[in-house]
């Protein structure tokens, strides 16, 4: 057999394409009244698609910042919430040019959150700052080329001890397979 003929090619699902963003942004929320004091702010119901487009992924969502917060001099509180909307661009730094690409995955290792809250120095708004980060994965088919020994396996399956000895025989239970027949 020619030496030309012990390679293989393969075709496999991969990993083509991975990247990896952490963001920092600077929201605005007006909530009904003029804020004496803010109480709380978390952020929820982060939802988010992914997309490839060339040389990036393109990762567009959504979350509800919830701001809880007293007015009139303290006496009364309130939540606002308000949805942003955001859009990131995310290089692929490792890619394998040759892969045909069908499936993208993102996963938001850094879910979007709140870092600080503050009441705006007009007064009547407040200034939420948000972080998050994604790591993208671009998977596809793509070929891989393997060696084929022309000897076949040295593995035999024949080789693997299947015996059970003394040691294990004694350590059975004899009732395991027929229960308690007394019940």
């Amino acid at each position: 057999m020619s030496e030309e003929y012990n390679y293989r090619e393969i075709f496999a699902k991969a990993v083509c394409g991975k990247g990896r963003k952490f963001t920092q942004d600077t929201n605005t929320v007006t909530p009904t009244h003029k804020p004496s004091s803010i109480l709380g702010c978390w952020i929820i119901n982060n939802q988010f698609t992914a997309k490839k487009r060339g040389d990036v992924v393109q990762v567009e969502g959504s979350y509800d910042i919830n701001i809880w917060y007293s007015y009139s001099h303290n006496t009364k509180t309130e939540v606002v919430t308000e949805t942003v909307k955001y859009h990131e661009e995310i290089p692929l730094r490792y890619k394998d040019k040759d892969c045909v690409a069908d499936e993208v995955v993102a996963k938001a290792i850094q879910e979007p959150n709140c870092l600080e809250a503050t009441i705006a120095p007009s007064g009547h708004k407040v200034i939420v700052q948000v972080e998050r980060e994604f790591l993208v994965e671009v998977i596809g088919e793509t070929k891989i080329c393997v060696y084929v020994n022309p000897d076949g396996c040295e593995d035999d399956d024949d080789d693997w001890d299947y015996d059970v000895d003394d040691e294990e025989f004694e350590a059975l239970d004899p009732n395991f397979l027929i229960g308690d027949l007394e019940e």
